[in-house]
């Protein structure tokens, strides 16, 4: 996601606002919260004291059950729409698509079935729907083949990928659409309406879900993203094999299992306690909490080994003592659709933890990282610490952690605080 980008252009001046989104941020690191034992969720809700005005950080926890090597599946519908126009070309960003679709193919089932539209000026199909089964050998060819051409219409291959993603649709099946782009669309519907208006009919008819895949360090990254949110998917980002390897061959496959549809969360505070909350990101991806309960407005879809983090920023009553918040998330079992509940309560009393002193390493990471985050976005948090403080912090849990993921947080936070000052 675009924390991934942040890490390679830790400072974008007067853009950071726009482009920087914390939940990515928070999002990026492992968590170790207790997952269930089927569908579903587990919440987790914690938090610690952040020093000043009586401001405390709470984190909400979600997990679903961890990845099973061999466990059954549904088929997967893949349509891949790949970019080939000119920028594609640049730095090996197509030898990257090559290089982990090819790996992808060979990993499928053979009750698997895959779709490859490519786009440049204007959308070509390459491979109606087609069984994996028998013919890897004509779709490895088709990989192979794919080669860079002239400008961006990135509305053409959404459209015709859509297209083919319904034709070939399967009942039964995880039906899925995986955009492969740097989405800096230059002709065509680049106002994405029209783009988003396929994708949010495609889904409610039919269920079918994007996938989106930045490549490249300059990837249109905020209109990917919303292609995303209307299709009940996620984003992700790629500048490595590497990278694009663990996308490709461990998150992909991962998540053709569904483990809840239409996953919503919300977190109710006590008024008796709590004198003032802030979310920290997810600015465009909050429900109204008339609509929890509603099952007609749509969530997200989540697979097996997923965590999903949202961290609040709190002031408490002085002296208020007792229940702090609930957090609640509700979800449709992926088969029969049938709704359900889970929740987790935190009191004052749980809060008693200093952050910087006796919290958790893994909540003192996600602490450094929306705090790093809303550094880049001008700051706006109380009891922020600077960006020098940030880094030291970093440093040490990069440490404590032995986390190559926090490392590079801490790499990214130097860097900032080098051109900073």
């Amino acid at each position: 996601g675009p924390y991934g980008v942040r890490r390679r252009q830790p400072s974008i001046g007067e853009r950071a606002a726009d482009t920087v989104r914390p939940e990515e941020f928070v999002n990026s690191f492992r968590q170790d919260y207790k997952r269930p034992d089927g569908n579903g969720f587990t919440v987790t809700v914690d938090g610690a004291r952040t020093g000043s005005d009586d401001w405390s950080l709470v984190r909400v926890g979600l997990a679903t059950r961890g990845q099973s090597e061999g466990a059954e599946r549904p088929p997967a519908a893949l349509t891949f729409v790949i970019d080939v126009s000119g920028s594609m070309g640049e730095t090996g960003r197509l030898d990257l698509v090559r290089d982990s679709l090819g790996v992808l193919t060979d990993q499928l089932r053979d009750d698997d079935s895959i779709a490859i539209v490519t786009f440049s000026d204007e959308a070509e199909i390459r491979l109606p729907m087609t069984r994996v089964e028998g013919r890897r050998d004509r779709i490895h060819h088709i990989v192979d083949g794919l080669e860079p051409a002239e400008s961006t219409n990135l509305e053409a291959g959404v459209r015709t990928g859509y297209d083919v993603a319904v034709e070939g649709h399967r009942k039964g099946a995880t039906n899925r659409v995986v955009l492969l782009s740097d989405a800096l669309a230059n002709t065509g519907e680049t106002s994405a309406d029209k783009i988003l208006k396929r994708i949010d009919g495609a889904r409610r008819e039919y269920g079918i879900t994007l996938f989106g895949v930045g490549v490249g360090s300059d990837y249109g990254d905020a209109l990917m993203e919303r292609l995303a949110d209307k299709g009940d998917g996620h984003t992700t980002y790629v500048a490595s094999r590497t990278e694009a390897r663990k996308v490709f061959c461990d998150q992909l496959p991962a998540n053709i299992e569904l483990t809840a549809r239409d996953a919503k969360a919300q977190v109710a505070f006590d008024p008796q306690t709590v004198q003032q909350f802030k979310l920290i990101g997810y600015d465009n991806r909050r429900v109204a909490d008339k609509d929890f309960r509603n099952d007609r407005v749509d969530g997200g879809e989540v697979g097996p080994g997923h965590t999903v983090t949202a961290l609040y920023a709190v002031r408490l009553r002085a002296g208020a003592t007792g229940h702090l918040a609930t957090a609640s998330v509700r979800w449709l079992d992926p088969a029969d659709r049938s709704p359900h509940e889970q929740s987790g309560m935190v009191e004052t009393s749980d809060l008693s933890a200093g952050l910087w002193n006796d919290a958790s390493s893994r909540l003192q990471v996600t602490a450094v990282a929306a705090y790093f985050a809303d550094e880049l976005r001008g700051r706006s948090l109380p009891s922020a610490p600077t960006l020098t403080e940030l880094s030291n912090r970093a440093s040490k849990l990069a440490e404590s952690t032995e986390d190559t993921q926090v490392r590079d947080l801490a790499t990214a936070i130097r860097e900032a605080n080098t051109l900073k000052t």
